[in-house]
C-alpha cells in the first residue's frame, strides 16, 4: 500500500501497488470547476492512466491549468487530424502558428480549394468523433519502429526529428486506427473535447479553442493580418533556407552546414532592417518619432540598435529616448488590484511631459531630458539636453509605444510604429507547433542567469505575471504597428540548448515550477546542438548569449 496524498482535497490515503490516477480520481469522488484531464504529480504532469508505484503527491487539473489547456490543445489536433485523414486520405494537415487567437491550419494535397463548405464537413467530422468518446491511447515503442511507422503514414518531419534523437523508445498515440505523435501528454478521450470551433482563414482555417478563464465559451477571433503577413513572410524565408521543421534544422546541422545556416539567418535579419530603414528615409519630410513595442525577450533594444545603424547609413541620424526616464514620481504610481505599485501601467509613465518634449523637439527647442532613478523613485534632471534638426529622428523603445493613449497629442504621420516579437516560424514538425512565448521564455532565461543573477526558477516563477502584462499593456495594440519584424532566428534554438539546459536542470523537483523545466528540456531534447561561434556580434540572439557588440548599458 502507498501513500498518496491529494493537493485538491487535501487528503492522506494508501492505495495498492499500481493503483491509476483515474482510479485514485473516481475513489476520492475529486471535483473540480471541469472535466478532469490530467495530474500534476511531485511537480510533474502524468496523464490519468498513469500508475502509482511510490508515495505522490498529487494535484488533478482540468483546462483552466496552463498544462491542462496544453493537453486539450494537443487532444483537439489529434482529433482534427484524424478528420482530415477519413475525408480526404492522401491530404495533409500542417498546424502552422498561433495566431488571431487561434491555431492556424492548412491542407495539402486537398486537389481542391479549401472551402467554407469543406470545413463545416471536417468540422463535423470532428464533433462526430468527440461524440463517440473514444479513448487515447499512448503506446512506448522502439524508436526505430516509430521510425518506420512514420514513413509509412507519410509523416516525413516526424521521421527525420527521431533520427537524431537517438532515444531508444518513443511514445506513439492511437485513435482508433489513427496514429501520430504528440510533444506532451493527451486527455483521457475525444470526450473531453466538447468545446472548439473551425473557421476560414486565409487559404487555410483557423482551430478555434476555448478561453482558458472561461472554457465554457470560445476564444474571439481578434483579427491580426499584419501578424498573419508576418509568418508567410517568415514560411517563405523557411523555403529559402530549406529549414521548416527542427528534423529539417538538425539535417542541416549534422550534414556540416551550421554556419551556412548562421550565415544566411542573419542577412536575411539585415535585410529586413534595411528595408524598413528605407521606409522611414523615403518618408523623412514627416516621419520624426520611431516608436518601438514587443512583448519580453523579444530583442527590441538592438532591433532598435541595429535599425540606428541602418539609418546612420542612408544619411540620417537617429537620437534615443527611453520611457523608462518617463515613469511618474514612485508615491504617483498607481496599483494593482492587490495594492502593489503597476509600473506597467500606461499611467506609471508621465504621458503630458512625453508628448511637451516630443512637441517641443519636432518644433526646434531644446529640450531638458528627465531621468528617473529607480532607487528612490523620483525624476531627477542631470543637465542632459536634446535638440533636433532635419538629420535627426528620434526612436523611443517601451511596452506602451504602439499605445494611441500614449501620444494623444502628436500627428500619427509623424510617426512610424514599429512591433518586434520572435515569431518562431519553424515547428517540430507538421502537427507539433513550437509556440512563440515558449522561444521568448528561454531567451529570458538565459539572459536572466548570465545577467541578473536571476535563476532558471525565478525566471519561470514570474513568467505568468509577464505574460498577463504582455496580454493586458502590449497584445492588444500590436496590429497598431505600421511595420512588424520578427526576431526569431531559424537556428537560434540549437545555440540555446546547451546554454539553457544546466539551468533548467537546477530546478529541484520538490518546486511547482519543475514541471515547467521538465517540459523544456524535454524539448530541448529534440534539437542537435549548434556552436555559437560564427554567430555575428550584431546579431539579435547575442543580447541574451552575450558577445555582443553593441553597449546594452
Amino acid at each position: 500500500m502507498i501513500n498518496i496524498i491529494c493537493e485538491n482535497n487535501s487528503s492522506k490515503k494508501k492505495y495498492k501497488f499500481g493503483t491509476s490516477l483515474n482510479e485514485i480520481a473516481k475513489d476520492q469522488n475529486i471535483k473540480i470547476e471541469h472535466p478532469i484531464l490530467g495530474a500534476i504529480v511531485n511537480n510533474k504532469l502524468k496523464e490519468l492512466s498513469y500508475r502509482i508505484y511510490k508515495p505522490k503527491n498529487v494535484k488533478f487539473i482540468d483546462i483552466t491549468h496552463p498544462q491542462g489547456m496544453r493537453m486539450y490543445v494537443r487532444s483537439l489536433s489529434f482529433v482534427l487530424e484524424k478528420a482530415v485523414k477519413e475525408l480526404y486520405p492522401h491530404a495533409n494537415l500542417f498546424i502552422k502558428h498561433s495566431v488571431s487567437k487561434g491555431y492556424y491550419c492548412e491542407i495539402e494535397n486537398l486537389n481542391t480549394e479549401l472551402t467554407n463548405e469543406i470545413i463545416f464537413e471536417i468540422g463535423n467530422r470532428m464533433r462526430d468523433i468527440v461524440k463517440k468518446d473514444r479513448p487515447f491511447t499512448r503506446e512506448e515503442i522502439l524508436t526505430k519502429e516509430a521510425i518506420d511507422l512514420f514513413e509509412k503514414n507519410n509523416f516525413t518531419e516526424k521521421s527525420k526529428l527521431f533520427k537524431n534523437r537517438y532515444q531508444l523508445y518513443t511514445s506513439i498515440y492511437s485513435l482508433d486506427d489513427a496514429i501520430d505523435y504528440y510533444y506532451g501528454f493527451l486527455v483521457p478521450s475525444t470526450g473531453c473535447l466538447k468545446i472548439f470551433d473551425l473557421v476560414k482563414y486565409y487559404e487555410g482555417m483557423l482551430l478555434m479553442i476555448p478561453k482558458i478563464k472561461t472554457p465554457e465559451e470560445l476564444e474571439d477571433i481578434v483579427l491580426q493580418n499584419k501578424m498573419f503577413d508576418i509568418f508567410k513572410e517568415y514560411k517563405d524565408w523557411g523555403k529559402i533556407l530549406g529549414v521548416g521543421t527542427v528534423g529539417s534544422i538538425n539535417e542541416m546541422v549534422l550534414n556540416g552546414n551550421a554556419n551556412e545556416l548562421i550565415k544566411i539567418s542573419e542577412a536575411l535579419h539585415e535585410k529586413k532592417v534595411a528595408q524598413i530603414a528605407d521606409r522611414i528615409f523615403n518618408q523623412k519630410g514627416e516621419i520624426k518619432l520611431i516608436l518601438i513595442s514587443g512583448p519580453s525577450s523579444s530583442g527590441k533594444t538592438t532591433f532598435a540598435k541595429r535599425l540606428a545603424v541602418q539609418l546612420k547609413v542612408i544619411g540620417l541620424k537617429p537620437r534615443t529616448l527611453s520611457l523608462d526616464n518617463y515613469f511618474v514620481n514612485r508615491k504617483l504610481t498607481p496599483k494593482d488590484e492587490n495594492g502593489e505599485y503597476d509600473f506597467e501601467a500606461l499611467e506609471a509613465l508621465d504621458i503630458q511631459l512625453f508628448n511637451k518634449n516630443i512637441i517641443d523637439l519636432f518644433n526646434g527647442k531644446e529640450v531638458d531630458m528627465p531621468k528617473f532613478s529607480f532607487e528612490t523613485g523620483e525624476r531627477f534632471y542631470d543637465g542632459s539636453k536634446l535638440k533636433i534638426n532635419n538629420k535627426n529622428i528620434i526612436i523611443a523603445e517601451g511596452i506602451h509605444a504602439l499605445n494611441p493613449k500614449l501620444i494623444p497629442l502628436i500627428d500619427n504621420k509623424n510617426t512610424i510604429k514599429v512591433y518586434v516579437s520572435a515569431l518562431t516560424s519553424t515547428s517540430l514538425d507538421g502537427h507539433n507547433r513550437i509556440p512563440t512565448t515558449d522561444n521568448r521564455l528561454i531567451r529570458r532565461i538565459v539572459r536572466d542567469y548570465r545577467y541578473r543573477h536571476y535563476s532558471a526558477l525565478d525566471t519561470i516563477k514570474r513568467w505568468e505575471s509577464v505574460r498577463n502584462g504582455e496580454n493586458k499593456n502590449i497584445f492588444p495594440y500590436q496590429e497598431n504597428a505600421d511595420v512588424m519584424f520578427n526576431t526569431a532566428l531559424v537556428y537560434e534554438l540549437g545555440v540555446l540548448k546547451k546554454f539553457v539546459e544546466p539551468m533548467l536542470k537546477e530546478v529541484m523537483p520538490d518546486k511547482p515550477e519543475f514541471d515547467e523545466a521538465s517540459r523544456l528540456l524535454k524539448f530541448f531534447s529534440y534539437f542537435t546542438p549548434i556552436s555559437d561561434e560564427e554567430i555575428p556580434p550584431t546579431s539579435i540572439i547575442r543580447e541574451f548569449l552575450g558577445g555582443s557588440s553593441f553597449n546594452y548599458k
